[in-house]
């Protein structure tokens, strides 16, 4: 190819780019950049040498994209994180980071950096060998940012990801579950650490890391707080609680965690200028479907779909000899730590179009059109 059509060929893949973009911002819509943990990792962990893996059946069980096979999705279809970016109107789900598909244009839907295992702090997840904890997804998600200034030139790629991106981020389970409440790991750091030393620590990453990102141009953040992980079937399993009880520890510490988060959100929003840090009370909206399941059409908010090992099914991880339930969308729980589809939908639809008691001090097509 000469030097003039390789110079036509470029131009015109720089004005497809540059009319996509634009398009995105008639809509109102531009990327989803997706950070956290196993509720909304889309892959990533496929391609690490890690212990924490969903890329085997029936994960995935319910994914039309992938017409049923597993893609290293924690649950049997889609996560909160494609929900909210349909509803948004985003044509693609946002593509995992580590996927060799992540480059070019794919990129201008978004990128997923959420990774099965990870957490606020560093240490949190090791017991898995390998994932990616927050620090490592805003590595890589300055690696993004240079391809969108490469992409979009400079100034349209700081307004593209400033004015029409969506930065959400679900993250803090892992670090009580796999950090302070693991017997193992944790025995050491508890006697030297009260749950009070390790939530300081814990909001001291979170405040860099989400600082971090509006450095490199995020505006407009969604933080979904920690749910009530003493209610997942795996610590009722464990804990040998009744199908009425929750664990009262892991929600203790999951409170009071939810309680710094909220503040430190609004410490954000008032040092951060031109920043939107909306709050999603996960807590609040998982409690409300485990406590009314009936009411939202579930037959069972305590037992896992696709799990073995005590009475809710929640020891051992969803993979092919684990039991799997006949009726899925009348689950709460796919596997003993993740929500179902059906359960997701529920979730993903209140935070899009909820109130002030499960998301404020906005909802996320509020968030989109600002």
């Amino acid at each position: 190819m000469g030097i003039k059509s390789c110079s036509v060929a470029y131009v015109l893949s720089f004005i497809s780019l540059t009319f996509l973009a634009q398009a995105a911002n008639e809509k109102g819509l531009g990327a989803s950049f997706i950070f956290g943990d196993s509720l909304v990792d889309a892959g990533n962990n496929n391609y690490l040498p890690t212990l924490s893996k969903a890329n085997i059946r029936p994960n995935g069980i319910d994914f039309k994209a992938s017409s049923g096979n597993p893609t290293g999705r924690y649950t049997n279809g889609r996560t909160i994180g494609d929900i909210v970016g349909e509803e948004l109107g985003q044509p693609n789900f946002a593509v995992p980071f580590l996927s060799p598909n992540s480059t070019g244009k794919a990129i201008l839907y978004g990128v997923n950096y959420a990774s099965g295992g990870g957490g606020i702090l560093n240490a949190t997840g090791r017991i898995f060998v390998n994932r990616l904890g927050m620090d490592i997804q805003i590595d890589y998600f300055n690696i993004t940012r240079k391809q969108f200034d490469k992409l979009l030139g400079r100034s349209k790629a700081k307004e593209y990801i400033s004015k029409n991106s969506i930065f959400s981020i679900t993250v803090g389970s892992n670090d009580f579950l796999n950090n302070y409440l693991l017997p193992v790991l944790s025995i050491g750091a508890r006697i030297s650490q009260s749950p009070d030393a390790f939530i300081d620590d814990m909001i001291r990453h979170l405040r860099d890391q989400l600082t971090r990102l509006y450095q490199l141009d995020a505006r407009k953040f969604v933080i979904g707080n920690v749910g009530p992980i003493g209610c997942i079937p795996y610590q009722k399993t464990i804990n040998q609680v009744t199908q009425d009880q929750c664990v009262d520890l892991p929600n203790k510490l999951a409170i009071q965690y939810n309680g710094r988060l909220k503040d430190l959100l609004a410490e954000l929003n008032d040092n951060l200028p031109g920043s939107t840090f909306i709050y999603a009370n996960v807590y609040e909206l998982v409690l409300e479907l485990i406590s009314n399941y009936d009411k939202y059409g579930f037959s069972t908010a305590t037992r896992a779909c696709c799990g073995n090992g005590g009475q809710f099914a929640g020891i051992i991880p969803c993979g092919p000899t684990s039991s799997l339930c006949s009726d899925r969308s009348a689950h709460v729980f796919w596997d003993p730590y993740h929500p179902s589809e059906a359960a997701n939908l529920i979730l993903a639809k209140k935070l899009l179009d909820g109130d002030k008691r499960y998301i404020s001090p906005i909802n996320l097509r509020q968030l989109r059109d600002i």
